[in-house]
């Protein structure tokens, strides 16, 4: 069966890297000047955002276009100093070594746009010209900022050590707060925390939420940051870099992660009768589900019952590990009416936690290549049961006979989660930032900002949340454009001035490069 939540790119793609702004160049009110600030040796601190990570990789021209990169630009009218990156060694980015793929990029597939990765063409190669001024380190969570050795080079193959701070890291103890100290910087930038959510969020909630937990070495990769975890690594880090070191600094808040594309691309329900390969479908699985139905029915939760609309889009089917696993009911329920054991039993196993999504529940960018597609693990392992390759084919439509598994979807329950842990560290964010006296960026009413149905408009051109032709996101629909870093340094340009009375100018989005069309 094709995809049937394929995204038609080409029939909505905008160039965004050849608009014409409506003026060149931003107007300049006032001589720039650094106010009460000095920005003669400015650090940046943060992760991938921070390093200027586009379309799911880190190369050299997404670097020249980070936020810091382009901050740095602004406050060099002011007295600012020289700003060095790590850059990377190609245009591609990746590791080949590391089987870390480079950048996306779309290619006509199956006559469709699609994001596809490039393969990395250089091996793991320390950078030189160091230190860097950019310390953003795509994939690190705020304690990681604390770690020493999280840049030793033996460390990254078991996990121990991240790639992009070994390039750069002073010494193979090193942490990425000792590094910055070291500079002595006059200002700094912090925006750290998006990964302590995104990386659960991301995987459909497969992690573990580690509030009440403060031993970051028993989490996983996926798991949700403790709040006050989180609160004792900012707090230890600004009082590094403003009571030891005597830095003034703006700190940028947590945006929704669950408002970017990756959350809004794919419909909860995007299985379109209209469809040739799902359409006359319809009735036979409205057939197949019907005695499964009357088993919810008998067992009181008919919400979990599975219905096809052929005048309307259909919901996918997904498991819901929150749910009340009901295999044993239904099995017994099943052998009681008359289906053989093995049957029964495998319609329970497949069925207990299953049921149609709802609005409330966010499909994941990546299930798109899943959806409607026949999942052949499954496949293989129902024929191993004695099944015809044709019968277990046909119970192992991804979404439509076969749930959803975990990742692909993230549920009502684990966006509640999500939302709660952005909303501590964000409180967190704010109280610290007035104990500190730092300029405060409210990145997520920023973000909630470009997601409403009106998004932020710069120089007569609007920018949104809308994958590609938002103009905002890159092609991993995580990442922003060179455009997106824009609008994010002309938020810390006018949290700076507000709070020292610098008079940094903005800069024009529309005059950096978006996502390249073929």
């Amino acid at each position: 069966m094709k995809n049937l939540s394929k995204i038609f790119l080409a029939a909505t793609l905008v160039v965004f890297s050849s608009c014409d702004p409506e003026f060149d160049n931003p107007v300049a009110d006032a001589q720039p000047t650094s106010g009460i600030a000095d920005f003669s040796r400015f650090v940046a601190l943060g992760n991938s955002l921070t390093a200027g990570f586009t379309d799911n990789a880190l190369f050299i021209s997404a670097q020249q276009n980070s936020y810091p990169n382009i901050l740095a630009s602004q406050m060099a009218l002011a007295g600012g100093g020289a700003f060095a990156q790590p850059l990377m060694p190609d245009e591609i980015g990746g590791f080949s070594d590391f089987g870390i793929n480079g950048r996306l990029t779309l290619q006509l597939v199956n006559g469709a746009l699609t994001p596809v990765p490039t393969p990395a063409q250089s091996p793991f190669t320390p950078a030189s010209g160091g230190p860097f001024n950019n310390m953003g380190v795509p994939g690190a969570k705020s304690f990681h900022l604390l770690a020493q050795g999280y840049g030793n080079p033996g460390g990254i193959a078991t996990g121990q050590a991240n790639p992009y701070f070994a390039r750069f890291a002073s010494s193979n103890n090193a942490s990425i707060l000792g590094d910055a100290a070291a500079q002595q910087p006059t200002f700094f930038t912090l925006w750290i925390g998006n990964n302590d959510v995104l990386s659960y969020a991301t995987s459909g909630g497969t992690g573990v939420d580690q509030t009440g937990n403060q031993d970051p070495t028993t989490y996983g990769s996926t798991d949700i940051t403790d709040p006050t975890l989180f609160a004792g690594v900012i707090q230890n880090i600004l009082e590094v870099m403003v009571n030891q070191v005597g830095a003034k600094g703006a700190i940028a808040n947590i945006p929704s992660v669950t408002d970017i594309p990756f959350f809004t691309t794919v419909p909860y329900a995007p299985l379109d009768p209209s469809n040739p390969s799902y359409g006359p479908m319809i009735p036979m699985l409205n057939q197949f589900y019907a005695q499964l139905n009357q088993v919810f029915d008998a067992l009181g939760q008919p919400e979990r019952k599975v219905t096809f609309a052929s005048d309307a889009a259909s919901p996918v089917v997904i498991k819901d590990k929150d749910l009340a696993d009901l295999s044993a009911q239904i099995t017994s329920i099943l052998i009681s009416s008359g289906v053989d054991a093995p049957t029964a039993t495998l319609m329970g196993i497949t069925y207990g936690q299953s049921r149609q999504a709802t609005e409330d529940d966010l499909m994941v960018f990546t299930s798109q290549t899943v959806i409607g597609q026949i999942d052949a693990e499954r496949v293989a392992a129902l024929i191993a049961m004695g099944m015809s390759q044709e019968q277990a084919a046909q119970l192992s439509i991804s979404g439509i006979t076969y749930p959803l598994e975990d990742q692909w979807v993230l549920t009502k329950i684990e966006t509640a989660k999500v939302a709660a842990a952005t909303a501590a560290y964000n409180e967190t964010i704010r109280q610290l930032s007035i104990n500190y006296d730092l300029a405060f960026v409210d990145a997520h009413r920023a973000m909630q900002e470009l997601s409403s149905s009106v998004g932020i408009t710069y120089y007569g051109n609007n920018f949104n949340t809308t994958y590609v032709s938002g103009g905002s996101f890159s092609l991993d629909a995580v990442h922003l454009t060179a455009k997106g870093y824009a609008i994010v340094a002309n938020y810390f340009v006018d949290a700076i001035n507000f709070k020292f009375g610098a008079t940094l100018p903005n800069v024009n989005p529309n005059n950096y490069p978006g996502v390249v069309i073929p």
